[in-house]
């Protein structure tokens, strides 16, 4: 089968295009022909080596990891003897990321457990595009922010596959939204839903009088005391990516900032696949559509893993692995 290969660490560019042996599923596990698939900051992270933490869990000076890629969507060709809740020609989709990842290539074995039967009126592309980014959202902003009408929210990197999914979320309980991102994309945002928008290369939102409920946050670039000063009695931190450093210190600082304060800040602990059901919920009843950047080619992905690197795109970029 044809698979993007992680050889060594390095740039996007180093990956090669290979054939590798088609994989036969375990006992409980099920063969997955990969129909589309999109891209994530693991990606990111995973091919360049960085931040070090994931050379650590992911192989110090090469990778463990020989083919990358998360989020996937397709049809089961074959399962393990084990199997019980799928069968041979069930579609599905889910997020790889704790089960060794392999979605950049045409098949993959994933386990039982880790898998959701795709509703039959969500195309494959808008399948691919919600596990992992429609998760932080809903998670983030839902069940941990515990969001409420008549609050307003900040979004920062708001034009990327997140903060797409999140705004559709939060507009769906008629909640005040801004969206921070680059100047390219502020008439996204704003198409999107944003109440307001600003170009942080322009606007530093932490320096701004105006204070937020909450603040969801995929880059995690400022200082913790910057994000503090941003929120408002009672107010809400909540980071679900962005700079390492900058994650340990709010997991560190933020702690110490609760107890002498109102205010809590905090890191999303991601809960990998749960809650896939209520995304794809809404989207069968129309009331969130996933921003697709794309769909783009199977060969592509290299260039496409650069492109999300450097903050580009709009929306969630989906590849087409089986057309």
């Amino acid at each position: 089968m044809k698979a993007i290969l992680l050889k060594e660490y390095g740039l996007p560019n180093f990956l090669e295009i290979g054939e590798v042996s088609k994989p036969i599923p375990k006992d409980k596990e099920v063969l997955v022909r990969i129909h589309s698939a999109s891209i994530n900051d693991w990606d990111w992270g995973l091919v360049r080596g960085r931040p070090f933490v994931i050379r650590l869990v992911h192989g110090l000076k090469k990778p463990k990891i020989n083919i990358p890629g998360a989020d996937i969507s397709g049809k089961i060709e074959a399962i393990g003897s084990k199997v019980n809740s799928f069968k041979i020609g069930d579609e599905i989709y889910c997020d790889l990321s704790e089960c060794g990842f392999g979605g950049f290539a045409e098949y993959v074995c994933v386990p039982e457990k880790t898998i959701s039967k795709k509703p039959s009126n969500i195309s494959y592309n808008d399948a691919a595009a919600l596990p992992h980014a429609g998760l932080l959202a809903l998670q983030g902003l839902m069940q941990k922010g515990k969001v409420k009408s008549g609050q307003h929210i900040l979004i920062n990197g708001a034009g990327g596959g997140v903060g797409s999914l999140g705004i559709q979320i939060l507009k769906l309980h008629g909640i005040k939204a801004t969206g921070v991102d680059s100047g390219e994309k502020l008439n996204l945002l704003k198409s999107m839903g944003f109440d307001n928008v600003m170009d942080y290369k322009k606007i530093d939102f932490t320096n701004s009088s105006e204070k937020y409920d909450l603040i969801l946050d995929t880059k995690s670039n400022r200082s913790v005391f910057k994000y503090a000063r941003s929120l408002k009695r009672n107010g809400t931190y909540i980071t679900v990516g962005g700079l390492m450093y900058r994650l340990f210190e709010v997991l560190l600082l933020g702690k110490l900032i609760s107890l002498f304060t109102s205010k809590k800040l905090s890191v999303l602990n991601l809960k990998t696949n749960k809650g896939l059901d209520q995304i794809s919920n809404l989207l069968e009843n129309g009331q969130i559509k996933p921003i697709i950047d794309g769909p783009y080619e199977f060969d592509e992905i290299p260039m496409l893993i650069q492109y999300f690197g450097e903050g580009r795109h709009q929306g969630k970029i989906v590849v087409e692995i089986k057309k």
